[in-house]
């Protein structure tokens, strides 16, 4: 009996007995229910998400050398927003599938779709939900304005204006980009710096919108990387994150590239923030 127990004890059997679970877990799904036009659940249940509430200090106050920072980056985003660099943030804004499967092409080098990499493609709309919601608390219960909305400047998404509710802090689109940009580091680090090159940028892309301040990104991206670090516990997210790293073999293997024209984007990327 003793000898039993110490052999269940031992770090050997914990880990065949763990990686003996693992081999149960059912292939995760490349298809699930849109639970409105273009999303998709996420991995995690509400209670699993990371509290914003609890990880996040409040945003910079008024007066603050804080505010002040986020306002001088807010006017210095201006110049930027009638050129390119404002058009490729206005495509960034997108978060519905099919569009938003393409933000990450060019990093990544290759074109992600539901045929061509269907766990890459819902890998990246499951996070992209868990990595939204993580923020959630935070928005409601500070209610920060956009900056729009106090300097009454135009922004790279006029159409988008009217939706918009005073909830900029923290930025749900640089959790997002920021989780997206970890996840996909994960799935193909052969290219990591430029896929979390590009996560930085996309989250900037708010600034240059004009919707977000430079703060609600920082705190957007502690969202996204608590959210990645809480995803790592769930086993289908594991599962998914394997089988997106074969497709992505495959497909570079097979010599796929992007679809988009990577050259104007780098050229956008270049001038700045």
């Amino acid at each position: 009996m003793k000898s039993a127990r110490r052999i269940a004890s031992s770090p050997l059997f914990v880990l065949l007995a763990f990686a003996a679970g693992c081999a149960t877990v059912a292939p995760p799904p490349t298809e699930l229910p849109e639970i409105r036009p273009g999303y998709v659940a996420g991995y995690l249940d509400k209670a699993a998400y990371p509290d914003s509430r609890a990880l996040l200090p409040p945003p910079p106050a008024a007066g603050s050398a804080a505010l002040a920072a986020d306002e001088a980056a807010e006017r210095a985003a201006r110049a930027l927003r009638d050129g390119p660099r404002g058009r490729l943030a206005a495509q960034d804004a997108e978060l519905r599938f099919p569009k938003a499967a393409g933000h990450f092409a060019c990093a990544l080098g290759l074109a992600v779709s539901a045929e061509a990499t269907p766990h890459l493609n819902m890998l990246l709309r499951r996070v992209r939900m868990d990595a939204s919601r993580a923020t959630d608390a935070a928005k409601d219960h500070y209610r920060r304005p956009r900056p729009f909305m106090v300097t009454k400047e135009k922004t790279c998404v006029p159409k988008d204006e009217a939706r918009m509710k005073p909830d900029a802090y923290p930025s749900g689109h640089a959790s997002i980009g920021w989780a997206w940009a970890l996840t996909l580091a994960e799935v193909a680090p052969e290219r990591g710096g430029a896929i979390l090159a590009r996560g930085l940028a996309y989250g900037e892309s708010r600034v240059v919108c004009g919707v977000h301040w430079r703060s609600d990104l920082e705190a957007g991206r502690i969202m996204g990387a608590a959210t990645v670090a809480r995803l790592h516990a769930d086993p289908v997210y594991a599962a998914q994150v394997a089988e997106a790293r074969r497709e992505v073999l495959a497909a570079w293997a097979a010599g796929a590239k992007p679809a988009g024209d990577c050259e104007a984007e780098a050229r956008a990327l270049a001038t700045g923030p």
